[in-house]
């Protein structure tokens, strides 16, 4: 095994050394090395918070497959300025009692904080309603920006503020994503997404809703995962403390921490991730755990990534950096996976 490993770090040193164009075969045999997928019998599907939303999917799709007891989500506390509507549907606010101290008046500005993933020809498109009533519509740009509209009435009369996402779409296997932040209503009173909006993907109908509660990946993907239509007593969110490194061993040791109170017979555990990302995810739950487990790993696409050679190799390599960091800070662990 330690061979192997000094094997892994040569690679790694020839690839950042003599680049992607000289040792192309080195490298795509990194990539593999870094993105493998290695199952392994198991009741626990553990799934990375940060993971984007076809991913969730994929790893709930496996969690119906495979006879899976729980799913699990994993990740830090946060708090997000922008919330992404990664799919068609109406992201509702409400603003029964929060539009107040309002002055009196039947003139008013509505303002949504927005943005696009893609811009130009491949912006995203939103509709903007007050209560059922259709008032304007938007192509957000790539920068962030108010999008305001006059509107007459009286705010009292106001039960909710709807943002209709109409275009998704993806351009060369990247998302067309709408960005919100928040409502400003006569340019001083701000209604943020967070803990003040629901997500309807689709229709709006509360079929697939998403109740935006949550202040962390861990929540934010279990949120996400229950709008599927899974029994919420087979979904736990596991929250690690705000971190701006070492992100996926402080998810890691807010799961065993988990691990000691909980009264679960863990049989296997696979854990799902994302692209190259999923050895270092791997190799940071089996030491952590001190390998009383089985434990699996299961590599979804990074199509954010892989269809541009340029972010394919980055992200590549900076992984490739990144497990060599993870297997210093890991050796109190003094575990060999």
């Amino acid at each position: 095994m330690k061979k192997r490993k000094w094997i892994i770090l040569i690679l790694i040193v020839l690839t950042i050394i003599l680049g992607y164009n000289f040792i192309k075969p080195a490298f795509n045999y990194l990539s593999d090395y870094l993105s493998k997928s290695e199952q392994v019998k198991a009741n626990i599907l553990i799934a990375e918070g940060w993971l984007p939303d076809y991913a969730l999917e994929m790893a709930y799709e496996e969690f119906q497959k495979n006879g899976y007891e729980y799913i699990i989500t994993t990740g830090l506390k946060f708090s997000a300025d922008y919330y992404m509507l990664s799919m068609n549907g109406y992201l509702i606010f409400y603003t029964k009692n929060k539009l107040t101290n309002i002055g009196k008046g039947d003139h008013h500005i509505i303002e949504i904080d927005a943005y696009s993933e893609l811009d130009g020809e491949n912006s995203a498109h939103f509709n903007l309603f007050v209560n059922d009533s259709l008032i304007a519509g938007f192509f957000a740009e790539k920068h962030k920006r108010n999008f305001a509209i006059s509107w007459i009435g009286s705010v009292r009369d106001i039960d909710s503020i709807i943002v209709q996402f109409t275009n998704d779409g993806v351009k060369e296997y990247v998302n067309r994503n709408l960005y919100v932040k928040e409502i400003i209503i006569d340019h001083k009173t701000k209604i943020p997404y967070q803990y003040n909006s629901e997500y309807d993907i689709g229709a709006l109908d509360g079929k697939r809703r998403i109740i935006n509660n949550f202040n962390s990946y861990a929540e934010f993907a279990k949120n996400r995962i229950l709008s599927m239509g899974i029994d919420s007593s087979l979904i736990i969110a596991i929250q690690g403390k705000r971190a701006r490194i070492n992100r996926t061993l402080t998810s890691a040791l807010a799961f065993r921490e988990w691990l000691k109170t909980s009264n679960i017979d863990v049989k296997g555990i696979n854990i799902v991730s994302q692209g190259v990302h999923a050895r270092r995810t791997w190799m940071t739950y089996n030491k952590i755990l001190n390998e009383k487990y089985n434990i699996g790993i299961i590599s979804l696409p990074d199509y954010k990534n892989n269809h541009s050679k340029e972010k394919k190799v980055l992200k590549t390599l900076r992984e490739a950096l990144g497990i060599i960091y993870y297997w210093v800070i890991l050796i109190p662990y003094n575990i060999s996976v």
